[in-house]
């Protein structure tokens, strides 16, 4: 009997399940809350009680398991770190899922999730290399080669938000100072502007600005899209991909792909950028399809 590929996203506020049958069909999908409050007992309970129910909607079918969640697990350990679901770090998530479902599983981080379902069923469709950018309330990426996830040795690859571009920058959560984080996040973006104006925006609120003509706006802007430029040209001079697919919430302003991309191609050593900066396909259902996909 063919295997199904169960997937689930371990996020901050919610947790979601899908089910592929053999021909990557989605065949039932479900959301419950994180309550990450609660602490970790109750998310490894919810991940079970889930897990039921995406096992029964496979109908009899062998299932792999993936999960992705933010963070990384330990090579030396097995714990999971730099997770923003706090409660889970320092965790052995992977062998207690593993004892109380019996069954193997894989854990992989959210952002390689994303460059996996982006590469085989989204943007990158058709590519060898793909880099996933994450760009949301934090900045993250992946690396998808052949199909597959290119974690690297110490489970850190395309993990270029925590590369500084500034070495005086502001302080990252992770200990360094000006990472790419820092300056292109959602979170990032808001943090500074507020630093330099006094006063704490939203991002859309300030993009519509920046298309009218706004001078403080155009001014703020035009500082953020010469942050990404350098950020991205740093990795595309380092793994020349196929492709570069964005996801998150940066990666629905339509200006990333005009005058963002504009200062990569100043940046990047080449005479010609030749490299795509695509949007997503997949929207919100890239990491739960990448997290089936990872599977075993």
């Amino acid at each position: 009997m063919s295997k199904y590929k169960i997937g689930v996203d371990l996020g901050g506020t919610k947790i979601e399940g899908v089910v592929l049958d053999a021909d990557g069909r989605e065949i039932f999908r479900k959301r419950v809350p994180t309550e990450r409050e609660l602490g970790y007992q109750h998310i490894l309970n919810s991940l079970k009680n889930l897990h039921a129910d995406l096992v029964a909607a496979a109908d009899g079918h062998p299932t792999t398991f993936g999960i992705g969640t933010p963070g990384t697990l330990s090579r030396h350990t097995g714990l999971l770190k730099n997770s923003n679901t706090v409660c889970m770090n320092g965790q052995p998530v992977k062998a207690d899922l593993e004892k109380m479902l019996n069954r193997p599983i894989e854990i992989q981080n959210d952002a390689n999730c994303f460059a996996l379902a982006e590469a085989v069923l989204g943007a990158g469709r058709g590519k060898q290399l793909v880099f996933g950018v994450i760009i949301g309330t934090g900045c993250g990426g992946g690396i998808a080669y052949n199909g597959q996830v290119l974690a690297g040795l110490q489970g850190l690859g395309g993990e270029w938000g925590h590369s500084s571009i500034d070495p005086n920058g502001p302080l990252c959560f992770c200990g360094h100072r000006g990472c790419v984080e820092t300056f292109i996040s959602g979170g990032g973006l808001e943090n500074r502007y507020a630093e330099r104006y006094g006063t704490r925006r939203p991002l859309k609120e300030v993009e519509k600005e920046y298309f009218a003509g706004q001078p403080q706006a155009v001014e703020f802007m035009t500082a953020f899209f010469d942050r990404f430029g350098r950020a991205l040209a740093n990795v595309i001079d380092i793994l020349d991909p196929d492709v570069v697919v964005m996801g998150g919430g940066v990666s629905n302003f339509p200006a990333v792909y005009t005058d963002g991309v504009a200062r990569v191609r100043h940046y990047a050593l080449t005479d010609d950028l030749e490299t795509p900066i695509v949007k997503h396909q997949l929207g919100d259902s890239a990491g739960v399809l990448g997290a089936a996909l990872v599977g075993v």
